[in-house]
């Protein structure tokens, strides 16, 4: 048995310590917010917060975070910032098929905790998950937005 804290919860896990933290969560805790999209690290679908910093789910051993606080999707609205940036997230109406969202939701919330005011160039190295629908200008937007920046240009898109 594996304990992990989710969401604030401690919670008891029957798995091998090598499971991936993202089947952990989806198959054993029912918490299907997070995706799989790649597998293996690259696209950030299955981005969640383990000790406030986005990690990627899909390639972390449960076993290496039983002793951190783990935030999913689930619970992002629950922290200041998290609600802040899922408001900026309807407001901007940055999903299309939303299928990347809640991994980008987790980044930019990772982001905004560390760094209040982020710069575009620290916009652009957090927000390295992929979206195939394309809505990188309204995710900067919505990221300014909380950060109480001006808009950019490239807001229009």
């Amino acid at each position: 048995m594996i304990e992990l804290t989710v969401n604030g919860q401690k919670r008891q896990i029957d798995a091998d310590g090598d499971t991936p933290l993202l089947w952990v969560l989806r198959d054993d805790l029912g918490m299907t917010g997070t995706k799989y999209g790649c597998g293996i690290a690259q696209c950030g679908a299955c981005s969640v917060m383990i000790d406030g910093t986005v990690t990627r789910s899909c390639v972390t051993p449960v076993e290496s975070v039983a002793s951190a606080q783990i935030t999913t999707i689930e619970a992002v609205e629950a922290d200041p910032v998290g609600a802040r940036v899922v408001e900026a997230w309807v407001k901007h109406q940055v999903p299309q098929c939303g299928y990347c969202q809640s991994g980008q939701v987790m980044a930019a919330t990772s982001l905004l905790k560390q760094k209040a005011k982020p710069s575009d160039a620290d916009v652009e190295a957090a927000m390295t998950n992929l979206c195939r629908c394309g809505t990188y200008n309204a995710i900067k937007a919505a990221v300014r937005d909380v950060a109480g920046l001006a808009a950019t240009q490239e807001h229009g898109a």
